[in-house]
């Protein structure tokens, strides 16, 4: 007789889960408080160095920052990693343009001699600051400042598309900030990272490293758009040799 598929797709791993299959791929099992204390601060580190690797398209959101007249700097949220594209937005409905905004450096942005002119912006430098809290109570939130400053004409809106810090890991059921995809290479660095601190699993720290690698290697190949790319050169490298 052949048996029946179950016609589920919802298989997920809370954190408890992810951290006792790490815990026995190194060759142990999660017993106290403080095994699940080390894995939940170990899988927050690793959610972070994520952030290093690359673009997790799971974590890109839309912003809309309103630009005020003479004002050339603004927050953005502080849980954000980087800004991925951007354009200033003039009017809506029917009449909505979006005109692309050109990302300058900060060395850039210091070198332009009138940071006072007004106009539709047409350049902004991305300032990633930590999102620290100061002593004072203050946040260290990344900012945009555009140029030129904004004028009076019109409404300006910096549109944009960002890459958000993921989640942090929570208590020991809940689900975790990531497609199904990435649950393995979760567990596998996780797994890589607990072997550094159990006593007796260093000796499959290297092993562990290796599949982390590869499975996280899977998963990003995987993560990625999959629209058909056009190169267009620049004008003035046109009849280069």
């Amino acid at each position: 007789m052949t048996a029946k598929t179950t016609n589920t797709t919802t298989f997920n791993l809370d954190f408890n889960s992810i951290a006792e299959e790490a815990f026995e791929r190194c060759g142990a099992e999660m017993r106290s408080g403080y095994d699940l204390r080390t894995a939940r601060r170990s899988l927050n580190l690793l959610v972070l160095e994520w952030a290093n690797r690359g673009i997790n398209l799971w974590t890109v959101e839309e912003g809309d920052v309103t630009l005020i007249s003479g004002q050339a700097t603004y927050n953005i949220p502080v849980d954000t990693v980087d800004l991925l594209d951007h354009v200033v937005r003039t009017g809506s409905g029917s009449t909505q343009l979006d005109i692309n905004i050109t990302r300058i450096s900060g060395s850039t942005y210091s070198s332009i001699p009138n940071k006072t002119a007004t106009g539709r912006p047409i350049q902004v430098w991305i300032n990633r600051q930590s999102g620290a809290t100061n002593a004072d109570g203050t946040t260290k939130s990344p900012t945009i400042t555009v140029w030129p400053t904004p004028d009076p004409s019109t409404t300006y809106t910096f549109h944009y598309w960002r890459l958000r810090r993921m989640y942090e890991v929570g208590n020991g059921v809940n689900g975790q900030d990531l497609p199904f995809r990435f649950l393995p290479a979760m567990v596998a660095g996780l797994a890589y990272m607990l072997s550094i601190k159990i006593p007796g699993a260093e000796a499959r720290t290297q092993m562990l490293k290796q599949i982390y690698d590869e499975t996280f290697q899977f998963a990003a190949d995987e993560d990625r758009e999959k629209a058909a790319v056009h190169f267009v050169p620049r004008e003035s490298f046109i009849g280069y040799r």
